[in-house]
């Protein structure tokens, strides 16, 4: 498919700013693959769906505070430093995106708030990307601990157009947040309270972890028209095998496995045995699912609503087919339905 394929204009009003009071009280569209059928209900609805046997594979990275502001030795020009993903944690290595970069050489030291954190830029890696090794007395809790202290929620700020507030720091994580890791949250799990995962639970439906630590990557915009030649950047994710088990054991009963976000469903088709079960596993994945797609582990999904020409969206049509993915965009505009990170949830059945 084309890039193009997946162009479309959503109203800028329709990008939410702000979460929903109540986690569960987001608007849910079901969408049914087999009969094309389009409901409009509220998220916390998505129980009678389920039954007995029926597993959610949800993601329990944990978004950390990576968009840290500092300042430039000498001239004190204020620089902001967004911490993509740790390289080294014995020499304090990080991969960042720097701005505005043109300030930031090869050698320049950056002083953070009042704190004792210093950091030195030793690689350019991109046009915005250097690696910068951050030089600090104390351990490593300490560490890890100024950086949270000083570090702000990562929202992304081209889309979500406002200063981030104290609430976005528990907002803009989901309730099973445990392994700290990810830039961007999981957003699909955004909608689970415990009271609803409670019900669930009574009803006979296992929720179990993988964890994926979401990249910037999963946000860059495509700039080829042939999506084939879209290269994805690699994140780290885990499988672990009591996941396994309670997948393999639906699979094998006919029941749903929900990928709760495109982040669960590309981590659980990435690791498929010859028999399409799921298998334990670790590392690394860039990968990519575009339509056509034949999807070996997951039978439901739970998403938001993406943007244009995103790979998310992408994803989605895959699991839901292009046209009639294509269809329900037009219908979440036209019932205006939230967009985005803190948006609306679609179920596709």
């Amino acid at each position: 498919m084309k890039l193009s394929d997946f162009k479309f204009d959503v109203p800028k009003k329709l990008i939410s700013l702000y979460p929903t009071d109540n986690r569960d009280e987001s608007r849910l569209m079901v969408v049914n693959r087999k009969t094309g059928q389009i409901e409009h209900r509220v998220f916390k609805d998505i129980i009678e769906y389920f039954g007995e046997g029926d597993v959610f594979v949800i993601n329990d990275t944990k978004v950390f505070p990576a968009r840290l502001y500092g300042n430039k030795e000498k001239t004190g020009a204020k620089i902001e430093v967004f911490l993509l993903r740790e390289l080294n944690q014995d020499l304090r290595l990080w991969d960042v995106l720097v701005d505005p970069a043109r300030k930031i050489r090869v050698g320049n030291k950056l002083y953070f708030g009042d704190s004792d954190l210093v950091a030195e830029v030793i690689d350019n890696t991109t046009s915005r990307g250097r690696t910068i090794r951050f030089l600090f007395d104390g351990t490593d809790e300490e560490f890890y601990k100024t950086i949270d202290t000083l570090g702000e929620t990562p929202l992304l700020k081209e889309y979500i157009e406002r200063k981030v507030e104290a609430e976005d720091r528990e907002r803009y994580q989901t309730i099973f947040a445990s392994h700290v890791g990810a830039v961007a949250a999981p957003t699909a799990g955004m909608h689970f309270t415990p009271h609803l995962l409670k019900r669930l639970e009574l009803k006979g439906v296992e929720v179990c972890p993988i964890t994926l630590h979401i990249g910037l990557g999963t946000f860059r915009k495509v700039d080829v028209e042939d999506l084939t030649k879209h290269k994805m950047d690699s994140e780290n994710y885990d499988i672990p095998s009591k996941t396994v088990d309670l997948v393999n054991e639906a699979l094998d009963n006919k029941k749903r496995v929900v990928a709760v976000g495109t982040t669960s469903l590309k981590t659980i088709e990435s690791s498929v045995t010859a028999n399409s079960h799921l298998k334990q596993s670790s590392g690394w994945t860039d990968k990519f699912i575009i339509p056509p797609y034949e999807f070996k582990i997951a039978n439901t999904l739970i998403t938001n609503f993406h943007l244009p020409e995103s790979t998310l969206l992408m994803t989605a049509s895959a699991f839901g087919g292009y046209d009639l993915i294509m269809k329900a965009y037009q219908e979440a505009i036209k019932e205006k339905y939230r967009f985005f990170s803190y948006g609306d949830a679609m179920l596709i059945l």
